[in-house]
């Protein structure tokens, strides 16, 4: 069982849990996909990996729930969950409903169980199933995190067997903070082997996507571009995504006088598409856990130029080999490294061609063994030794 605040739903925390998912299932592992919610038909990225299930402890399509359980599904729904952790922004997706869901989920479960959020892992800590192996997953940095999830991580994070994280410096940063009472591994995440064509790198296009957030930055990058565009007015900026920045963003590009020149097309569902369109990415986040989406992007063969943001943008550039790594928030910075990519074709060229080489390490292919090692290390809950690496039957919950 994975568990996903929307297993439906899209996002780089989702994208990295399918891979895996795939990756262990084709190994022998039985996983399962639990989501907290479920609101489409479909999923985002296309269909669950071969041999994954997928649940969802609240279906919430019209007509989903069996009739006998919607009085007591509507009056669970309306009380706050007691097992989710106030700190946790997923919350509000949480109810006593789901809560139940969850329980009786896990009541009579053995193998590994794989929690992917703060409030997730702390959960699972609490709860501490006796028939599962406890490995929590971190996609933020530390100090992106709430006091009072701190507070509550320094209490519950040394019963899990092992905390993994995506980056070596957020692995520091989480041994220092709970001073060797929990065991910490380095995977990172995974993206889709790149298919289709590369990027145009003549086309006079910066991308961007994500969603529309203060942590995501958009804001810098539209700032950023208006320098560029001072120099370069045949170049365009596209950002692709939603969220409740969306007006202010759209606004700010207004009052610049850039509405002509900077595009927002709204969430994309074919985001390979939009970088086979474009020459140049630009992550302009605040902080990250691990961006896929610029792995994406360099697997594409895409120029990149990003913020050395906490964390991951520096674990994965090697500055003007396969792209241009710029200080934090430094707006200016951001400019002429944009500048500099469109100014000069062939470090422009150089860059996309070893960005592809680079993403090629980030596959499940290249990383999905790691966690199969991981596993086999930590050995079944209810088996000290896996006999073999097709572990067949051995289940898997990430959740």
């Amino acid at each position: 069982m994975i568990v996903l605040t929307s297993a439906w739903g899209m996002g780089g925390t989702i994208r990295a849990a399918h891979n895996v998912a795939g990756h262990l299932t084709s190994t022998g592992y039985d996983v399962e996909l639990i989501s907290v919610k479920r609101t489409r038909e479909e999923p985002f990225f296309g269909t669950f990996p071969p041999g994954v299930r997928a649940c969802a402890l609240d279906d919430r399509r019209p007509g989903l729930v069996p009739w006998y359980l919607r009085p007591a599904r509507k009056l669970l729904c309306s009380v706050p969950s007691v097992l989710m952790h106030h700190g946790d922004r997923t919350r509000r997706s949480w109810s006593l409903w789901t809560d139940v869901r969850m329980v009786l989920k896990l009541r009579r479960a053995s193998g590994f169980l794989v929690t992917t959020r703060p409030g997730l892992n702390l959960l699972a800590a609490t709860l501490s199933p006796p028939g599962l192996k406890l490995i929590g997953l971190e996609q933020m940095t530390l100090g992106s995190h709430k006091p009072s999830l701190h507070r509550a991580m320094a209490t519950l994070y040394p019963r899990l067997e092992v905390l993994v994280a995506l980056t070596q410096q957020d692995a520091e940063a989480y041994e220092a903070r709970f001073d060797g009472r929990v065991r910490v591994a380095v995977i990172p995440n995974t993206t889709f082997a790149a298919h289709g064509p590369r990027a145009d790198l003549e086309r006079r296009t910066i991308l961007a996507a994500g969603r529309l957030s203060r942590q995501k930055g958009f804001d810098m990058l539209i700032d950023a571009f208006e320098r560029v565009h001072a120099r370069h007015a045949d170049w365009t900026l596209r950002i692709c995504g939603a969220g409740e920045l969306a007006s202010a963003l759209r606004q700010d590009a207004k009052d610049r006088g850039l509405l002509d020149a900077i595009e927002f097309p709204g969430p994309s569902d074919d985001l390979p598409s939009e970088m086979e369109a474009a020459s140049i990415y630009a992550l302009s986040s605040r902080c990250e856990g691990f961006p896929l989406v610029l792995l994406e992007a360099m697997g594409k063969g895409m120029a990149v130029a990003a913020f050395d943001c906490p964390t991951g943008p520096r674990d994965v550039i090697d500055d003007h080999r396969n792209g241009i790594l710029v200080p934090a928030r430094d707006v200016e910075g951001l400019a002429v490294a944009i500048r500099e990519l469109i100014e000069d074709e062939d470090l422009r060229r150089a860059c996309a061609a070893a960005a592809a080489e680079t993403a090629r390490e980030y596959t499940i292919e290249a990383v999905g063994p790691r966690w199969e090692a991981l596993l086999r290390e930590l050995g079944h809950p209810l088996q000290r030794e896996l006999p073999d690496r097709r572990n067949a039957g051995s289940p898997l919950v990430f959740w």
